[in-house]
């Protein structure tokens, strides 16, 4: 197992060129390629996830193989089934564990092509693409916003366009949002209804240049390394302030940990202003991907907190709720957790585990949220670091770039 040492400098003065948004990357391509678009989307993702889709659209393989990354999986099926020709499409061990039968069976309800291989209800899948005629379905809410993006980045190539009904609680309005805005950023009519019905007319995409924005979730960190920081002064090109992602929401909420974010051209500098909160309450049901930081950060600078819509960290690369308590209380927080869907401290501290080392549970959230503890305290250990790749592949070589130390152990 790799373990690495991670040491902060005194101060941080540094301008990080943030990895690309995968969120919007990887729907980028799909309505690109959907679309038959003659122009490469720019500025890329180069992590794992986008990098896996890349390849299953231009190398025009009969078997596809998308390895751990589930984005690629959910969107390509769908994408598939309404592209000519038989392929199958499979990836890890861990993702041929991964239920997948939620869109498959609202992809045959649309008249597609999908025999599962080996499991019911499981990758691999063998798909025969052709035109799809039904035009409505309906799905529950609480389902991955992907499966749903999913349906509605085909919509209109489908004969009829399509409506689709969401029934019970909508969990990820922010990743729809994004997936409707991209879509007729690329020239499709697509729109919701109501709060529960979203429409796509059978109009197909326009090929445009399109430039893929920075990774909020990425800047996260660098947010967090700033409010940990006694001095600091980060500049993050490729951001901007009207953004689609629904993690850009991290610049308003960092304002109460006192960093103040300055919009430039296509840039973003983090700055500290000294006014910090005495606690901080937060729903995180639309941005679940930034509860790690803000748990971390808050405990640090001693910020009492009760987080709540967490509901979804359980099904996460790992259970993200039980892995925040363990670690944390390696660090000597006691962190409490109510009802599967909010978690909470008070102030409550134990006796730190000596020679700490933080485990990663084979998720890159874990490692970059972790790492900037080393700011606070002497020094970090992080084990398996090497997890990072699926998001953020630079993300220590970024760390050193800002004057720290990071050493194999």
């Amino acid at each position: 197992m790799m373990q690495i040492k991670v040491t902060a400098p005194a101060q941080i003065h540094t301008t990080i060129q943030l990895p690309s948004s995968k969120s919007i990357s990887n729907r980028a391509l799909i309505i690109n390629a959907l679309g038959n678009g003659t122009f490469q989307p720019e500025n890329l993702s180069d992590c794992d996830d986008t990098q896996v889709m890349v390849h299953a659209l231009n190398d025009g393989k009969d078997t596809i193989d998308i390895m751990a990354a589930g984005t690629a999986m959910r969107f390509l099926t769908a994408y598939l089934s309404v592209t000519p020709g038989t392929r199958i499409i499979t990836g890890t061990q861990r993702m041929q564990q991964r239920p997948i039968q939620v869109l498959v069976n609202a992809l045959r309800e649309l008249g597609a092509e999908i025999e599962y291989i080996i499991n019911d209800g499981y990758p691999p899948l063998r798909i025969t693409g052709h035109e799809l005629q039904k035009d409505s379905i309906s799905l529950p809410g609480n389902v991955s916003s992907q499966y749903i993006s999913a349906l509605l980045m085909i919509a209109p190539i489908l004969s009829n366009g399509l409506t689709l009904t969401l029934t019970g609680e909508i969990i990820s309005r922010p990743y729809i949002n994004l997936t409707l805005q991209l879509m007729n950023d690329f020239g499709a009519k697509a729109q919701w209804l109501n709060e529960y019905q979203l429409k796509v007319e059978p109009a197909p995409y326009q090929s445009i240049p399109f430039y893929v924005e920075s990774d909020w979730s990425a800047a996260s960190y660098w947010y967090q390394i700033a409010a940990l920081s006694n001095e600091a002064e980060i500049i993050l090109p490729g951001l901007f302030e009207t953004s689609y992602q629904g993690d850009s929401k991290v610049a308003e909420i960092f304002q109460s940990l006192g960093i103040e974010s300055i919009y430039g051209n296509k840039t973003v500098t983090l700055k500290k202003t000294g006014k910090i909160a005495e606690r901080l309450d937060y729903d995180f049901i639309n941005q679940p991907d930034l509860a790690q930081t803000f748990v971390v950060t808050c405990a640090l600078m001693n910020i009492p907190f009760r987080f709540s819509g967490l509901q979804s960290l359980k099904i996460k690369e790992t259970d993200r709720m039980a892995a925040l308590i363990k670690e944390m209380g390696k660090l000597g927080y006691i962190l409490h957790e109510t009802d599967g869907r909010i978690l909470s401290w008070e102030g409550e501290r134990c006796e730190m585990t000596a020679d700490t080392a933080i485990d990663t549970y084979e998720d890159h959230r874990m490692a970059m949220a972790f790492a900037p503890v080393c700011v606070v305290m002497p020094e970090i250990r992080i084990n398996n670091p090497q997890v990072v790749s699926k998001s953020y592949p630079y993300y220590w070589k970024d760390l050193k770039k800002a004057g720290f130390i990071i050493e194999e152990v």
